[in-house]
């Protein structure tokens, strides 16, 4: 299975997803997004349920000099969550990446700010969320996410992506009551490439989906 591009692959995830709409795990939904890829398949599902989207802003610790290699993640004022077996792979211990911890930590404030300006965080509690991202390599973001919503409540919590690797789904499902991955390739070495356009998604692009699809923002 492919998608031609992120809104093709929220518009097939909505329509999953809308199969459960009267089941009750969609009660009181809340669509959040993990950008900035993330934003697109979201707005999508948001249309569909015509629930309100917002963001969580996640950022991956990468590995000093080769930052697209993820080792841990942060969300919120959250600890630093770090994938052991990644570590041990790159011969790291979480004391010697506290430089790239602070430097992700002010990026994620920093995006925040942008994205919400100045709007605060949507309450969880009560809320059946809908946790969306663009594709599911190492499930370290991920992971990170589902942890920081965990403890504020909701009244479900599911993790909804296009595609994504067999052992990291199935990872995930112990942090979330419930995981929608529509593909789930049993190599998956890179997830833009199961999609035709995977285009850098722009801060702008967030904001103006926010704008749309938020009711306040």
């Amino acid at each position: 299975m492919r998608f031609r591009n992120r809104r093709h692959a929220g518009q097939e995830l909505a329509a999953r997803l809308l199969e459960r709409a009267d089941s009750g795990d969609l009660a009181n939904v809340l669509v959040l997004a993990l950008p900035r890829g993330g934003v697109p398949v979201g707005a999508e599902i948001a249309r569909a349920l015509k629930a309100p989207l917002d963001v969580l802003v996640v950022r991956k610790i990468g590995v000093p000099g080769a930052p697209e290699i993820g080792v841990g993640a942060i969300a919120g004022e959250d600890p630093p969550l770090f994938d052991p077996v990644g570590l041990a792979a790159m011969h790291l211990s979480e004391d010697k990446l506290g430089s790239e911890v602070a430097r992700e930590r002010t990026e994620l404030h920093r995006r925040e700010y942008l994205y919400r300006a100045g709007r605060p965080a949507p309450p969880v509690a009560g809320h059946s969320v809908l946790l969306v991202d663009d594709g599911l390599a190492t499930g370290v973001t991920a992971r990170a996410a589902l942890r920081h919503l965990r403890v504020r409540d909701p009244l479900r919590l599911t993790l909804a992506a296009p595609v994504g690797s067999p052992r990291v789904v199935a990872a995930l499902r112990e942090e979330a009551d419930d995981v929608v991955c529509l593909h789930q390739p049993s190599h998956l070495r890179s997830v833009g490439e199961w999609y035709d356009d995977f285009a850098q998604v722009s801060d702008q692009d967030v904001i103006a989906a926010l704008r749309e699809l938020h009711p306040t923002a």
